[in-house]
């Protein structure tokens, strides 16, 4: 490839799409070539089972202006989409889906956007094309952002984005073993918006997001980036523990002013398990942030990439 610095890097983490990837390659590399753009494509593996990295590779070699990542195993879209951030060298990186669901051409939306000198626009679907749970999904973490990353009310974040360079550097250059790529393109980012673009259903296969991956996502959200869940815990362990100071000393007048009766079996076993149990909730949620401490600090890299396909390998 020649060392001239593209003008736009486009980053599509692929996991399990043999059927559909090779389309997305080919009409997202002829939207800039029809256009006269200089361009990059990094297509990452994401541990895919099926034939995916055959055909990612396959492009790379007959398109040297793809370049193909095999990572080791699945890491997870947002670590795939960090293994292409470090790979990309345009000054604008494009981040898309690989099942077509975002057509190429809707880029096009998104640099007349960030033309108007916003480094960082998110495409904003006129109608969304996912399952129900999906769009639950979508609302509970709009909240956590929200929260969490001071995102704007009315910015609607979606994967599929264009990021100036400098966002790219800085969020490269976040140490972290669980990229959250929404979370840290708003950190460091200035200026935000949204472009409108289509979004089609998927036309081969199925969605690779099940409703425990976004359960997990959230996780990593909250653990990662807050202190939120101990807070939480934190602020049931004081009312707990108010009501147990309480009950103690209605136990103590009721000894002082009145007869002392035998205590009842029933209400000691009652309250010596709850107090337990908030006790190990609040430790199990100690060790999961602990945890998490100790991989973040013992693991430099957050992927693994086992083969390079174009680009100069």
């Amino acid at each position: 490839m020649s060392e001239q610095r593209p003008r736009y890097s486009v980053v599509i983490p692929v996991y399990n799409s043999e059927g559909i990837v090779g389309e997305t390659l080919d009409r997202t590399a002829r939207f800039f070539e029809e256009r006269g753009l200089s361009y990059e494509i990094i297509a990452v593996n994401d541990g895919s089972r099926d034939g995916s990295w055959q055909v990612i590779a396959a492009r790379a070699r007959a398109n040297p202006r793809i370049i193909a990542v095999n990572l080791l195993k699945n890491y997870g879209q947002h670590n795939a989409n960090m293994c292409g951030f470090q790979q990309s060298r345009g000054d604008w990186v494009v981040t898309m889906d690989d099942d077509m669901q975002n057509p190429p051409e809707e880029i096009a939306h998104l640099i007349d956007k960030a033309a108007e000198g916003h480094d960082l626009v998110i495409g904003r679907f006129r109608q969304k094309k996912h399952a129900f749970y999906r769009r639950v999904g979508t609302i509970l973490i709009k909240a956590v952002n929200e929260r969490i990353f001071k995102k704007e009310k009315d910015l609607v974040l979606t994967n599929f984005r264009l990021i100036r360079r400098d966002v790219v550097d800085r969020v490269c250059a976040y140490k972290t073993s669980y990229p959250y790529i929404p979370g840290l393109s708003l950190m460091f980012s200035n200026s935000r918006a949204n472009a409108w673009v289509e979004h089609r259903p998927r036309a081969v296969g199925a969605t690779n997001y099940s409703l425990a991956k976004i359960v997990s996502l959230v996780a990593t959200i909250l653990f990662n980036y807050s202190s939120y869940p101990l807070r939480f815990v934190g602020a049931i362990g004081l009312g707990i523990s108010a009501l147990s100071f309480l009950l103690g000393g209605y136990y103590l007048l009721a000894a002082l002013l009145h007869t002392t009766e035998v205590p009842g079996w029933t209400t000691l076993v009652v309250l010596l398990s709850f107090f337990n149990g908030v006790v190990i909730l609040i430790l199990s949620m100690l060790g999961e942030y602990l945890v998490r401490l100790i991989n973040q600090s013992s693991s430099a890299e957050s992927f693994h990439v086992r083969e390079v396909v174009g680009g100069g390998d």
